[in-house]
């Protein structure tokens, strides 16, 4: 089988991957390559999938629905492999095998991983029952952190995002981005906790399952305050939000109803809302996602 990899992840990737990197190019022989020495039966690659892997719906030798994903050394598979190793399964996407098979020098990690629902997201619900089943999933997630792991930190991960907002900025955007620097510096002095958060949460990364109704994938695992993962959800359907007359107030009672909902200090939630909300922004407008970066700093600017 062609393992044509789907336009999304390669218009991803031509935004984000720096020149020299053939990931991409070598997709096809890797996705061959870990197909083979697992001896699995593939079905399709899934479209439109994601913006940082390829995901291949598969079976295992004995007939069993699976998912193969491939990802590129810069979305740190091995960080979502150990994750999902640590939840096992609660609350996520289950690992099927605990360690990759060897993979060629900078093919990135292959993740075989249980088979869910992958048409089916939470965010098929309606808006009020999609943001309570997405918020329950998360709960899930907030453990420790494994015995001497290696996951970077809020603190490093925003740290470098910072650098990079600080030189992005331009005289539009600099109010935002300076509102943005200093809450995180607030927010680092006296951080209340420290637990496994997924990273990247939002409705599109709850996909409906047979052995528990919503699981979470996708992550992209960082150690911190429970309030900067749940940040990610406050602006989901961020486009809904801009295009309503009462988005700034229906923003305002969505941070207070989740921040109830989930134990998190109110202006710790708006805090990393405000602060995640501009990075990616900022992000989308250096890589050429205008009318995206519009949207989301739009919403910073209710924060």
């Amino acid at each position: 089988m062609a393992f044509e990899p789907p336009q999304r992840l390669v218009r991803a990737l031509g935004e984000t991957v720096p020149a020299g990197d053939d990931w991409l190019e070598k997709l096809p022989e890797t996705a061959q390559q870990a197909v083979s020495v697992r001896e699995l039966t593939v079905e399709r690659v899934q479209v439109p999938g994601g913006r940082s892997s390829l995901v291949v719906l598969v079976r295992l030798p004995d007939g069993t629905p699976a998912v193969l994903k491939l990802a590129p050394p810069r979305a740190r598979p091995e960080g979502e492999r150990a994750a999902l190793a640590h939840w096992d399964g609660r609350g996520t996407v289950r690992l099927l095998e605990s360690s990759g098979h060897a993979s060629p020098s900078g093919t990135g990690g292959v993740l075989l991983l249980e088979r869910l629902h992958p048409d089916v997201s939470v965010r098929s619900l309606p808006e009020a029952k999609s943001m309570l089943e997405a918020a329950g999933t998360l709960r899930r997630l907030w453990v420790e952190p494994p015995a001497g792991h290696t996951f970077e930190t809020v603190a490093e991960r925003t740290g470098r995002q910072a650098e990079v907002m600080r030189a992005g900025a331009d005289a539009e955007t600099l109010p935002l981005v300076d509102a943005a620097l200093a809450v995180r510096e607030q927010l680092l002095a006296a951080p209340p906790e420290s637990r496994l958060l997924h990273g990247t949460f939002r409705q599109s990364k709850v996909l409906a399952g047979e052995r528990s109704p919503w699981l979470a994938v996708g992550p992209d695992p960082v150690v911190g305050e429970c309030a900067f993962d749940l940040a990610r959800l406050v602006r989901d359907r961020v486009e809904d939000l801009i295009a309503s007359p009462s988005g700034p107030a229906t923003t305002r009672r969505r941070v207070k109803r989740l921040a109830e909902s989930l134990d998190v200090d109110q202006e710790r939630l708006r805090g990393w809302t405000l602060f995640r909300a501009v990075e990616s922004g900022v992000r989308a407008r250096r890589v050429g996602r205008g009318q995206h970066a519009e949207l989301l700093l739009e919403f910073a600017g209710w924060l």
